[in-house]
């Protein structure tokens, strides 16, 4: 039997967990198997193929998953074609319509999937990193264990796609053996990313720090001369952090520490997790902030800040990452939020341009690029994109520009706000001509 492998051509760090996981299990069936990342007319065009497996990502690549899908279903040998991964388990009536595929819907640890003896196992199978060599592609986290911990999250957040991609929270699987077989299949590898949607909730939290340190991921540990880095890369969750936890992950080789801050209500337990690290050691901290859901701008920016403010007072160096919500089931990145506007998002999308999507710790540029106030963060917004981009080359301009629209009246800044938060160009023609001044600017 031959199968083709498949990652649609997105850019993206990690990579396929769920096709080097496959690709074990069917050499385990002596298939011959090939990986490859995009399309190639070589792949489809001259050879015979009895399976094709697509992977997919996030929904936001729905059109670039579709096209690839339909392109393979071109291939010669009339092959079974599956499509897995987490756009096909969010949407696998409306894939399935568009291109006529089997959908896999969720984990590979069941039968029923893709009708091969014995593939509720493909879940458990140590990843097959020799199929990364075939491709061109080089992912940037690939000298890396992939390790799961636990699975699914105890919370069931309206936002989240976990409760739909693994619905059954997991409390605690070992990872020490599957560690070791990679390690005398593919060699040892430098890092550790944890894959785990909510490991600080597990009752055996002190158990997976155990595993790690046994797996030689402790604090301080290096390997050909270089440190070890272990990452929970989904982020903690400050909400079932305690002191004694934090203690336990200033153990380990831990760079950055990741705390999710997902809405200002939970600034107590997100400080008090902060204040922890800094007590315990860990200074290289990291948050993912989420906006464009429930939030409002002003909220948004307030969380911002509390990281600026945590780091002039502790000393720590917390990076902030944005990430702006859509929902589960977009096909695009043009949702906007009940509390945000086209204009507000855009200029988010600005400003991180100019940071490259992290919020820095230093006071002085946080206040440049984002203001000293939620109320001058949403004048920074409003300005023309160029202003924003470029803000120094344009400072002669902007400065008096922004003093203007400081200068309305409460009439003439609602009339304003009508006129450019909705759309990329304002609609001109203000009976104000203050108003219509500083409409000309975009």
């Amino acid at each position: 039997m031959n199968a083709l492998l498949i990652e649609p051509g997105y850019k993206n760090k990690y990579p396929p967990l769920g096709l080097m996981k496959l690709a074990t299990f069917l050499k385990s069936k002596e298939y011959d198997i090939v990986f490859h990342k995009g399309c190639s007319p070589e792949l489809r065009d001259e050879f015979e193929w009895d399976y094709i497996f697509v992977t997919s990502l996030f929904t936001f690549e729905w059109k670039r998953t579709v096209e690839t899908i339909k392109y393979y279903s071109l291939a010669k040998g009339n092959p079974k074609i599956f499509c897995g991964g987490i756009l096909a388990s969010l949407m696998p009536r409306q894939l399935e319509k568009e291109t006529g595929v089997t959908v896999v819907e969720g984990l590979l640890d069941h039968s029923g999937t893709i009708g091969i003896r014995g593939e509720e196992a493909i879940e458990y199978c140590v990843p097959d990193y020799s199929i990364l060599d075939e491709i061109d592609y080089k992912y940037p986290t690939a000298d890396s264990y992939f390790v799961h911990f636990t699975r699914g999250c105890v919370n069931k957040c309206k936002f989240c796609a976990v409760p739909r991609l693994e619905p059954i929270y997991e409390d605690y699987r070992t990872a020490s053996s599957q560690i070791k077989q990679i390690i005398e299949l593919y060699g040892e590898k430098q890092n550790l990313l944890i894959m785990d949607n909510n490991s600080v909730a597990s009752n055996c939290f002190s158990n997976i720090v155990d595993d790690i340190k046994d797996l030689g991921f402790y604090k301080g540990a290096k390997i050909n001369g270089k440190k070890r880095v272990v990452d929970f890369n989904q982020g903690l969750d400050a909400r079932h952090m305690t002191e004694e936890k934090m203690k336990l992950l200033s153990s380990l080789a831990i760079k950055p520490l990741r705390v999710a801050f997902d809405n200002i209500a939970l600034h107590e337990p997100y400080e008090r997790s902060m204040r922890w690290a800094a007590k315990y050691g860990l200074t290289q901290l990291s948050n993912y902030v989420l906006y464009n859901y429930l939030d409002t701008p002003e909220d948004f920016y307030e969380r911002l800040r509390i990281n600026i403010d945590l780091n002039e007072e502790l000393g720590t160096s917390i990076f902030s990452f944005p990430m702006k919500y859509s929902p589960i089931n977009q096909t695009d990145r043009k949702y906007i939020g009940k509390n945000w506007n086209w204009r507000y998002l855009r200029g988010v999308k600005c400003i991180l341009q100019a940071t490259h999507g992290v919020v820095g710790t230093q006071k002085e540029f946080f206040f440049h690029a984002f203001g000293e106030s939620a109320e001058e963060f949403k004048e920074i917004l409003s300005m023309p994109e160029r202003y924003i981009i470029e803000r120094v080359n344009h400072e002669s301009i902007s400065i008096p520009w922004r003093q203007s629209l400081r200068d309305l009246s409460v009439q003439m800044r609602q009339d304003f706000d009508s006129r450019i938060l909705d759309q990329r160009y304002p609609n001109l023609g203000s009976n104000f001509p203050e108003v219509e001044e500083l409409l000309v600017h975009y």
